[in-house]
């Protein structure tokens, strides 16, 4: 699944900031119609099957979320075992992926760093070094930066930047030891990424 074209071409293509950067919400502002269908999205005759709304919604998970097609399916499998809405079991355990607490806690610009920052081994959860980008984060987990790495000179735009951000309400953030205990799951929508239609990801892995 590795890309290596230019990504604001394919933010365009899925119509969504699917790395988190600012600079690509200003890539969809001037730009907001995927590359090559200019014309079409201005005499509205660009069309898409539902198949093939299936597989863009199936798309921009991946790419948000850095999981490979058979890790994803894998998701969807283990979703549709667990009591509960498939959809939604799917979004809580996607965003209990390690990397992506460490987005939401604020501790990282975008989802790509963050797994940069779990494979270097910056992080421990409940004091033990984990370097898997998936792993799973339960309620009591304690996140925090390893005291060697706590003084990186990545971490100064990244906190300064935090004084305007609210980490989401399933987690207590601490940007002064860069730390964030786990104080629930992530298991109702607003919580979830909202430019997905997670159910389009479901119907195409039912089909």
């Amino acid at each position: 699944m590795r890309y290596t074209g230019p990504k604001a071409r394919r933010v365009r293509r899925l119509g969504v900031n699917i790395y988190g950067s600012d600079k690509y919400d200003r890539a969809l502002q001037r730009k907001p119609y995927a590359p090559g269908m200019q014309a079409a999205s201005r005499t509205g005759k660009a069309k898409i099957s539902e198949y093939g709304k299936q597989l863009l919604e199936k798309q921009k998970v991946a790419y948000m979320y850095g999981v490979h097609d058979k890790r994803l399916r894998a998701i969807y499998a283990e979703a549709s075992e667990t009591l509960g809405q498939t959809d939604t079991m799917m979004a809580t355990l996607l965003e209990r992926r390690l990397d992506n607490a460490l987005f939401r806690a604020g501790f990282a610009t975008t989802r790509m760093q963050a797994r940069q920052f779990v494979s270097h081994g910056m992080f421990t959860v409940n004091g033990q070094r984990v370097t898997v980008p998936s792993y799973k984060i339960s309620i009591g987990d304690k996140v925090k930066v390893r005291e060697q790495r706590k003084s990186s000179p990545v971490f100064a735009p990244i906190l300064a930047a935090h004084e305007r951000y609210t980490a989401p309400d399933w987690m207590k953030a601490d940007p002064a030891s860069l730390s964030f205990d786990i104080v629930k799951l992530p298991t109702e929508e607003k919580h979830f990424e909202g430019s997905i239609d997670m159910r389009k990801v479901i119907g195409f892995y039912s089909r």
